[in-house]
């Protein structure tokens, strides 16, 4: 892959890592700034519920994040860009789709079909 195309995705990649950093502290900012008291237990466990939807979002967030430096990383190593599996060169249409793949399209259709096999 040529350093413009990979410039093009790392800048794509350190967007989205400050975009979901971002995100994060507010998150935290607002859990621990909210100082307000409910005296009705079903405003309570709305809040309540609220909080642990913001917290299942944010958890899928983190695993994100971790994705995103990975990536980041592969990119610095110069092995952004190939399946781990095959070898082979994962499409640039995959990678805009999903710049944190580790997998080209056939490996990653083939994982899931095996996934489905041991469900059934």
């Amino acid at each position: 892959m040529d350093q413009e195309t990979l410039a093009y995705f790392k800048e794509i990649l350190e967007q989205r890592l400050r975009e979901l950093i971002e995100e994060a502290e507010k998150t935290v900012t607002g859990m621990t700034d909210e100082g307000e008291t409910f005296p009705d237990p079903t405003d309570r466990a709305s809040l309540e519920s609220d909080r642990n939807f913001m917290l299942r979002i944010r958890d899928r967030e983190r695993k994100l994040i971790t994705k995103i430096r990975e990536a980041l990383q592969r990119i610095e190593d110069g092995s952004f860009g190939i399946c781990e599996a095959c070898g082979d060169d994962i499409g640039i249409e995959r990678l805009k789709a999903r710049p944190v793949t580790t997998l080209c399209i056939d490996c990653k259709r083939r994982q899931e079909a095996l996934e489905k096999i041991r469900e059934a």
